[in-house]
């Protein structure tokens, strides 16, 4: 029979509830006291693996048991992405209606892989997918499908191209020796290097465009690149525009790099994981300009939209070719049900699926709109605060111009030529706890990244941190 809590019965029913309440009780004693953790885990490698037995036990153990490992051994271990001095890479945001969204997903369990295993996770994703399209002001025909991450979408994209330049032969009878050429910008995520790889592309073939004064890619080059190629025997098969790109925020022309596209017959791509959430406001309009020559396009709720991970919208003019690309009909899949319904296991790389439209659902009902847009414009208001901060001293710079809540700043050149001093501030300031920022390289030189885009962040935390960074740098330059 096993323990109680095994059973669906009654007494495992109860025995469940007791279980969740703790967990629950536990996640509010989290959220209240997560400012007073170290924002990175301060661990060193292998402190969390050797707190674990080398085998498993037979017999269960008592829950308080497990909960104390929660307090003891597991938190410790734990980089606090929802703690609001969170500044590194790309926040991974949530907020209490996402986290019960998914408390209800886990506890439905389905398997959502088509339209049969869970008709109203099919029809709520479909629905989603035309919320978020008009709340971003994206262009009417699109349609698209939950992906895990942009690093999926983005070799989907991939993929579709792939087949759509070479008729769907590629799928069928492998490479023919045609030799395709892709482009991004010099500053494109590392996550299209991988889908070039994957694809069966190659890097080799990967070509990066070089860039303007403010990182953005330079349209001229480009198609001076694509013309290079086609004069040497080469297949110019996509470009791939980013809108926000992960070291300094920049955007790629896109309505300019979409035209260069439709002329010399490339698939175009455009990556907008981080910022695209910010195409909801209505001073980013802009940024919606050329969209509609766009074959596909990628954002990503679980980073600024307070959906959490894993949640990509993945979107597409042309639904028909993502579907011949990565449908399979073996029997056991096939359906009565046909072209009336979406079955999404047909528009993306995976067979299993989550059933991640609930979380979006949920978030957007219960948080509303309007408190969305007002949240995003304090993170922008948030960053104009930094920015200040940074200029108030004569020691530092910003080297490239912020994009949407994204900073960048360093210790000014003549006191730091080679860098070191801004490594050891960036250092220094994730080794102290206090907050989190993480380290680039751009141009050859080294820069801080520092993201105002934590869900909790506010005017305080700015505040505080700026305090702990003065009385650091005062430390390193004076040294």
């Amino acid at each position: 029979m096993g323990p109680t809590i095994f059973q669906n019965d009654e007494a495992g029913r109860k025995a469940f509830e007791q279980l969740a309440c703790k967990a629950i009780a536990w996640l509010v004693s989290y959220y209240e006291s997560v400012e007073q953790r170290p924002v990175r885990s301060q661990v060193n490698p292998g402190d969390i693996y050797a707190r674990f037995d080398d085998t498993l036990l037979e017999d269960p153990v008592s829950d308080d048991i497990l909960f104390r490992m929660m307090d003891e051994v597991i938190i410790p271990g734990m980089t606090h992405w929802q703690h609001p001095n969170f500044y590194a890479f790309f926040p991974g945001n949530t907020s209490f209606p996402s986290i019960a969204a998914e408390i209800l997903t886990s506890g439905l369990a389905a398997q959502c892989m088509m339209w049969e295993s869970s008709p109203a996770a099919a029809e709520l994703e479909k629905r989603c997918m035309e919320w978020c399209r008009a709340l971003l002001g994206l262009p009417e025909g699109w349609e698209g499908a939950i992906q895990d991450t942009a690093s999926t979408a983005t070799l989907t994209a991939l993929l579709t191209a792939r087949e759509w330049k070479s008729g769907f032969r590629i799928s069928k009878r492998g490479f023919d020796g045609t030799m395709y050429r892709v482009y991004a910008s010099s500053q494109a995520h590392s996550s299209i290097e991988k889908a070039v790889r994957l694809a069966g592309i190659g890097t080799d073939n990967l070509v990066p465009i070089p860039t303007d004064e403010k990182l953005g890619l330079r349209p001229e080059a480009l198609e001076k690149a694509i013309l290079a190629d086609t004069s040497k025997g080469f297949t110019p098969l996509c470009i791939i525009s980013t809108i926000g790109t992960t070291g300094t925020g920049a955007v790629d022309p896109v309505a300019d790099i979409g035209t260069i596209a439709e002329k010399y017959g490339l698939w175009h791509h455009v990556d907008a994981a981080y910022a695209g959430t910010a195409l909801m406001l209505d001073e980013y309009a802009e940024m919606r300009k050329g969209l509609d020559s766009a074959d596909s396009f990628v954002f990503n709720p679980h980073k600024w939209m307070f959906i959490q991970f894993d949640c990509s919208l993945y979107y597409v003019k042309d639904s028909e070719l993502l579907v011949r690309t990565m449908s399979i009909q073996p029997s056991y899949l096939k359906s009565a049900y046909g072209d009336r319904v979406n079955d999404y296991r047909d528009w993306g790389i995976p067979l299993g699926r989550r059933f991640r439209a609930l979380k979006i659902w949920m978030t957007l009902h219960l948080l509303g709109t309007k408190a969305i847009k007002e949240r995003l414009r304090s993170h922008l208001a948030l960053a104009e605060l930094v920015v200040s901060k940074i200029k108030s001293d004569d020691r530092l710079e910003i080297p490239y111009p912020r994009s949407f809540n994204v900073v960048t700043v360093r210790i000014k050149s003549e006191l730091d030529p080679d860098g070191a001093m801004t490594r050891q501030l960036v250092q220094t300031i994730n080794d102290s706890g206090k907050a989190y920022m993480t380290h680039a390289a751009i141009e050859n030189r080294s820069l801080i990244r520092w993201v105002t885009g934590q869900t909790y962040c506010t005017e305080r935390h700015i505040e505080d941190t700026w305090e702990v960074i003065s009385e650091l740098l005062n430390k390193i330059v004076s040294s």
